[in-house]
């Protein structure tokens, strides 16, 4: 009887205590700084992923890249050491050729006709292309149109002729300057602002936001308005970490961090506009050009290209469509 009894207290108990839900902690990590929209979206979604979850998933972002860069990045979520990350699509171009085509100079006009290209069929569909390097594609993101900022003065393409060019180590961009004439130069992100301070480059393909918030300007001699490029994002995570996630958990994380890249994607829009006007605010010089600026280069490019990134010629035919 008292076996019975010490048996239906610890039943009752047990009942009684309330059930202990252990979080899990998701990393995602970034090339970006705080400042940055791609990182102030990262927080958003983390937030509300924790809220849906009552705190049972949480996401803690790791800016600036504290976990290395990109390529880095990459391969930890190869092994399963790294959960997310927020790649630019260069890092992908690298490894699937396809995703150069995202780099077209022109290929759009505006961050409206960027944002309608990302979330169109043929982009879409490129992301089953991430399942074979271990990675599952959750969506798009962009980045400001890219221009160009100087440390001189310039006032023609021939200007930029032998000049340093900071780019992001991606083939189809490194090839659109080697064309151009001028000398591209691959570096880290957090290291763009020593290296245009000293001169160890004379000019960078930037955005408008991060030429005010990372205070390029402050060393600039000329900003040249040329919306030549889009920079798309892929939100990416680990194939191993998904496989550990249920299809309940799955569906959420792709649809709020969807919803967050849907909204960062029509918000560069008003963001480029904000900044630019902040830059002709300075005593910086800013010229605007369009694709005659650069000659014949971009026609060299595409005739390349459209060989080497076969999904190209069907990106060009639905971005005409815009």
């Amino acid at each position: 009887m008292k076996k019975i009894t010490r048996y239906l207290s610890t039943t009752l108990l047990a009942l009684m205590l309330p059930v202990v839900s252990h979080a899990q902690t998701l990393r995602l990590g970034l090339i970006t700084p705080p400042s940055h929209q791609w990182t102030k979206s990262a927080e958003s979604f983390a937030n509300e992923i924790k809220e849906h979850t009552d705190g049972r998933i949480q996401l803690s972002i790791y800016p600036s890249g504290q976990l290395g860069n990109e390529a880095l990045m990459l391969q930890q979520m190869q092994r399963g050491a790294l959960d997310m990350a927020f790649l630019a699509a260069g890092e992908i171009a690298n490894r699937r050729p396809d995703f150069a085509a995202l780099f077209a100079p022109y290929l759009v006009n505006s961050a409206q006709q960027a944002s309608k290209l990302l979330q169109g069929e043929t982009a879409t569909s490129m992301l089953d292309e991430l399942n074979s390097l271990g990675l599952v594609g959750l969506g798009y993101g962009m980045a400001g149109l890219r221009q160009i900022v100087m440390s001189s003065d310039v006032s023609s393409v021939e200007d930029l002729g032998g000049l340093k060019i900071r780019t992001m180590p991606v083939e189809p961009e490194r090839d659109f300057w080697i064309k151009l004439g001028a000398a591209p130069t691959p570096l880290p992100l957090p290291e763009l602002y020593d290296a245009f301070a000293n001169g160890q480059v004379d000019g960078m393909q930037i955005d408008f936001e991060g030429t005010w918030n990372s205070r390029y300007l402050d060393q600039a001699g000329t900003v040249i308005h040329s919306s030549h490029m889009m920079l798309p994002m892929v939100a990416v995570m680990s194939a191993r970490s998904w496989q550990k996630l249920s299809e309940d958990d799955r569906a959420l994380l792709k649809n709020v961090v969807r919803k967050y890249l849907d909204d960062m994607i029509h918000t560069y829009g008003d963001i480029d506009k904000k900044y630019l006007a902040k830059i002709r605010e300075s005593d910086v010089k800013v010229i605007e050009v369009d694709r005659s600026f650069f000659g014949d280069a971009i026609d060299q490019w595409y005739q390349e290209w459209r060989e080497r990134a076969p999904v190209l010629e069907a990106l060009e035919k639905e971005a005409a469509s815009l």
